[in-house]
């Protein structure tokens, strides 16, 4: 596959790509995107001769997951994540997000609170208060040579005064990078035990990890755990299938099950788009090998892009991580609030990056850029960049 391949996505309807405008106020081709967490690479030709070979079918009627969507969902979290999961588990909806928000009216009442650690995805934010719930941030601590770490003292302390019926947690860590470990996850779920804490774990980001590296889920560590945890989980992260919505979310315990698959009946949630159960079957069931290049690529990409930042940009600290395709970066020596900072961001260096104060307060003065592109696209960006001095 070649990935340094660069494809015009104008005109495409693109978010990352058409859409800077609206949320960036400049012309969207002056400015080089690096915000969107999508690939700017093509999918797998594997799902594009599958999503060809159906949209030549012709006909789209309602449409279920067959037994193929399944054997090849439980066989990729086998290979690939030494992870044996039950058919019965799969809850299927259109996208983890509206997964989460559903859960999170399910499990919580109006006014109660949601843990999330910050710095933290924004739409986790954005779920929890737009459902008249309390977002509770338990920040990551930081350490310059390990990255970031969970700061149980504080969680516990949420948990204990704020009683929180759920927590949700990112892992791969979004926008950071940082994969928990068993023994972390151990320590918080015993955590959630002790304070009756359901515990929603984003996953989508388990299959895009740096050389070397481990994944571990929360399904990994035992029936003990099964009635309080749900893992959240899509081939669309890792395949670059985000507008071809569908996700699973990962629920042993039959009562939780249950009330989710109601909840998914009461909001008419129960029919499927074909072309996403097309996409995702053929990416599970032969997308491997394209899978096992693209992340040597972007292992590549990473570590060519450090290289520069540690170069020549004296005022650039990448923080380090584990896994997913994007640098979270410390530019709070430039001096800059976090306006000044995106200002120096579009018009000196010419590229829209992910603001880090739009991932809550303990994000202000990073910048998250993404490497899911050709290497052109980087080498524009730290050209950009060595525009910007101190």
């Amino acid at each position: 596959m070649d990935f340094n391949k660069v494809i015009d996505r104008h005109n495409t309807g693109s978010l990352k790509w058409d859409f800077m405008t609206r949320y960036f106020g400049e012309d969207t081709h002056e400015l080089l995107p690096m915000w969107v967490s999508d690939f700017d690479f093509a999918c797998p030709p594997a799902v594009q001769e599958a999503l060809t070979l159906r949209v030549g079918h012709g006909i789209f009627g309602y449409s279920e997951r067959p037994q193929s969507y399944f054997d090849s969902l439980n066989s990729w979290f086998s290979t690939r994540h030494q992870l044996e999961i039950k058919q019965e588990w799969v809850c299927s909806i259109e996208g983890v997000v509206p997964g989460l928000s559903l859960l999170v009216q399910m499990l919580s009442q109006p006014g109660e609170g949601v843990v999330v650690q910050g710095p933290y995805y924004g739409s986790f934010a954005k779920i929890i208060t737009l459902n008249g719930r309390q977002l509770l941030e338990n920040p990551l601590s930081e350490d310059p040579v390990t990255g970031y770490q969970m700061d149980f003292v504080h969680l516990e302390m949420l948990f204990r005064t704020e009683r929180p019926p759920l927590m949700i947690l990112c892992n791969p860590h979004n926008p950071t990078g940082r994969c928990w470990s068993a023994q972390e996850l151990e320590q918080l779920l015993t955590l959630c035990e002790t304070y009756n804490v359901t515990l929603l774990s984003d996953e989508i980001w388990a299959d895009l990890l740096l050389p070397g590296e481990k994944f571990t889920s929360v399904l990994h560590l035992g029936a003990r755990w099964h009635s309080r945890v749900i893992s959240a989980t899509s081939a669309s992260k890792t395949f670059g299938l985000s507008t071809l919505r569908i996700a699973n979310f990962l629920i042993p315990a039959p009562a939780l099950r249950e009330h989710f698959l109601r909840r998914l009946d009461a909001h008419g949630l129960d029919v499927f788009n074909a072309l996403s159960v097309e996409a995702s079957t053929a990416a599970w069931q032969h997308g491997a090998p394209w899978l096992d290049e693209l992340l040597d690529y972007l292992a590549e990409n990473r570590r060519w892009f450090i290289q520069q930042i540690n170069e020549y940009l004296p005022w650039a600290r990448v923080v380090p991580s584990q896994g997913t395709y994007l640098l979270w970066i410390d530019c709070k020596a430039l001096g800059l609030d976090d306006e000044q900072l995106k200002g120096v961001m579009l018009d000196v260096a010419g590229i829209a990056p992910s603001m880090g104060n739009s991932f809550g307060s303990a994000g202000k003065g990073f910048i998250r850029l993404n490497m899911g592109c050709p290497r052109a696209y980087l080498e524009k960006a730290i050209a950009g960049l060595k525009r910007i001095t101190v």
